[in-house]
């Protein structure tokens, strides 16, 4: 999703001869055609995803676990609550609250029923005692979301005192970056559908044998891309283009029609076989993306996703057929 700064400009990908279906009568033959195909492409993607969710449903009983319940649950069995100091204050934290802190401040809003799908194995009752005692401390804040193209919904972030604690604490990565607060309202829903989005990924690396080291989100790329694409614009002695494919490089990202499309989401990982850092550049569709613009963001190499029907699950888009239909069925 673009959030400003030196990459393409998203916006509705509707044209003005594309109308609506209550339109459709007065659209020119080949809109309806268009439409009718992409219409009949949704239905027959509505079957498919009824199949496959009763196919999930039937071998999620016999699977075993993944690396992350695993590790969720042997979290979760530490009940014990530990004293942490910070500057004049002290917290009572238990080592699930302190994961919760973590995977919030990763992302910097997370959906309360996402923080239990993926970080406390289902147990809502887990969760929901957790945020209320994060809470209580002033570590973490429980708001609602809600605009016009979503149902409200109930939203976790840290509060400046939890940003400080999970900083100074050590619990993470040093080179992980960490946020509080909502920065954009406007954007909570798109930045919350991120943590979903990472976890599907995330449990893919992890089932090939990988292991993920951080997740980096867009503002944080942007900010280190931009200061130095400042600071060498000054050299005039230099060719601008090349200073640009130079940074793009740097930054293991590419120059698409002058400029460097920055990812939503990237997660770096090391695989099985050497410790070579590998990197998913990852973006999340919405409904006011061009299909145009998700072409240049293909072109950038980033794997782009959408939700995807009745599970209003994530859904890889893999040519450009698939991603009309994934936009009209939005």
């Amino acid at each position: 999703m673009s959030r400003g700064f030196d990459g393409f400009e998203i916006d509705d990908f509707r044209s003005s001869d594309f109308r609506s279906d209550r339109e459709v009568n007065r659209s020119p033959s080949s809109d309806w055609n268009k439409w009718t195909e992409l219409h009949n492409i949704h239905r027959e993607e509505e079957r498919t995803d009824r199949l496959d969710r009763e196919g999930r449903d039937r071998s999620n009983r016999d699977r075993p676990p993944l690396a992350r319940e695993e590790r969720v649950q042997a979290i979760l069995s530490q009940r014990v609550r530990t004293q942490y100091t910070d500057r004049n204050k002290i917290y009572s934290l238990r080592d699930s609250e302190i994961h919760a802190l973590s995977e919030v401040g990763k992302f910097r809003v997370v959906a309360t029923t996402d923080l239990a799908e993926f970080a406390y194995n289902g147990d809502r009752s887990r969760v929901e005692h957790d945020v209320e005692s994060l809470v209580r401390q002033g570590l973490m804040k429980e708001t609602t979301i809600a605009d016009p193209e979503h149902n409200p919904t109930q939203v976790v972030t840290l509060t400046k005192e939890g940003h400080k604690l999970l900083s100074r604490g050590k619990v993470l990565p040093r080179n992980q970056a960490t946020y509080h607060g909502l920065k954009k309202p406007k954007e909570a829903f798109h930045d919350a559908d991120l943590y979903r989005l990472f976890h599907k990924v995330s449990d893919e690396i992890e089932s090939r044998g990988g292991r993920v080291l951080r997740v980096q989100l867009d503002y944080e790329m942007k900010q280190e891309l931009y200061a130095r694409l400042a600071r060498t614009s000054q050299d005039k002695n230099r060719n601008s283009e090349t200073l640009r494919r130079e940074i793009a490089e740097r930054y293991h990202l590419k120059v698409v029609s002058g400029r460097i499309p920055i990812p939503d989401l990237r997660i770096e990982y090391v695989d099985q076989h050497d410790n070579e850092i590998q990197r998913r550049d990852l973006e999340l569709a919405t409904e006011h993306y061009r299909p145009r613009g998700l072409s240049q963001k293909a072109r950038a190499g980033f794997q782009i996703y959408a939700r995807h029907g009745e599970t209003d699950r994530l859904r890889r888009i893999r040519d450009d057929r698939e991603l009309s239909a994934a936009i009209l069925g939005f």
